[in-house]
């Protein structure tokens, strides 16, 4: 399995997971995430308009996120493997997905979902704000955004199950135990 979605709600740690799977896998770790915050971080201006969504705790526009998506993926580095972080998260970017993938003659391998109760997600977002000083951090917005994860995102996890894609993962414990629990539920799908 070298073609890779992760996926969970905010604070389930697909980040921490995102960069160790991708290094296992030898594929490029596509994480809207990181290309978002670069971009606010540089000033630029996707950067500028996808702050004010973040800082809401709102998702980016489809048509901002698809056109970033797409050029990534037909990167070199992605061909063969990748390891996809934040994207999609809509009903509409799975069809848009789909077809970029169709267009670069690829599909998805697996979906990882990690699971975590939702007081622990409040817990490790607060955790992070205090340690990152992430000003999309504040307990109004987290809640917030688990609220925009489970009306918006939540719904494709029944897509990929339906198409034989889904793993599901608990995603609660330390980060060496959760990889431990995505490498052999990858080795039992292999």
């Amino acid at each position: 399995m070298t073609r890779l979605l992760i996926m969970g709600p905010p604070g389930a740690g697909k980040g921490t997971q995102a960069v160790a799977l991708a290094e296992r896998i030898n594929g490029a770790h596509v994480s809207t995430g990181d290309i978002f915050r670069a971009n606010v971080a540089q000033e630029t201006e996707l950067g500028q308009a996808a702050k004010r969504y973040m800082d809401a705790g709102e998702y980016v526009p489809d048509e901002v996120t698809n056109a970033m998506v797409a050029d990534r993926l037909a990167q070199d580095d992605a061909r063969e493997a990748f390891l996809l972080d934040g994207y999609p998260r809509t009903l509409d970017q799975v069809a848009k997905l789909d077809q970029i993938l169709a267009d670069l003659d690829s599909g998805l391998d697996g979906v990882i979902a990690l699971t975590v109760v939702e007081d622990e997600l409040i817990g490790r977002l607060l955790e992070r704000a205090k340690v990152s000083g992430r000003s999309d951090d504040t307990e109004e917005v987290i809640r917030h955004r688990q609220e925009v994860y489970r009306n918006e995102t939540e719904p494709l996890l029944a897509v990929y199950r339906d198409r034989g894609l889904l793993i599901e993962v608990d995603g609660m414990g330390s980060p060496e135990e959760v990889g431990a629990r995505i490498a052999e539920a990858l080795s039992t799908r292999a």
